[in-house]
């Protein structure tokens, strides 16, 4: 479902794209100009959401053992 939805919203994309960038190009042109920078761009975007959300754990993850060391430290180790 995912796909189908890309390529739907690439269809209008390259219709927006052409129009912004001035290109000159008949419509299936378009159509596929859309739907290629479509799925580049939703291919990259989940790329980069994993990515972010690796970094998001990474820091998650050393929060809390900084937050267990100090707890450690305050009440267990005197």
């Amino acid at each position: 479902m995912p796909m189908i939805m890309l390529i739907i919203i690439g269809i209008a994309a390259g219709f927006l794209a052409t129009r912004v960038m001035n290109v000159q190009a008949d419509l299936p042109t378009t159509i596929v100009i859309g739907i290629a920078g479509a799925l580049a761009g939703g291919f990259l975007l989940r790329m980069l959401l994993v990515m972010t959300t690796f970094a998001a754990g990474l820091v998650g993850a050393v929060l809390g053992a900084v937050a267990v060391i100090w707890l450690y430290q305050k009440y267990i180790e005197r």
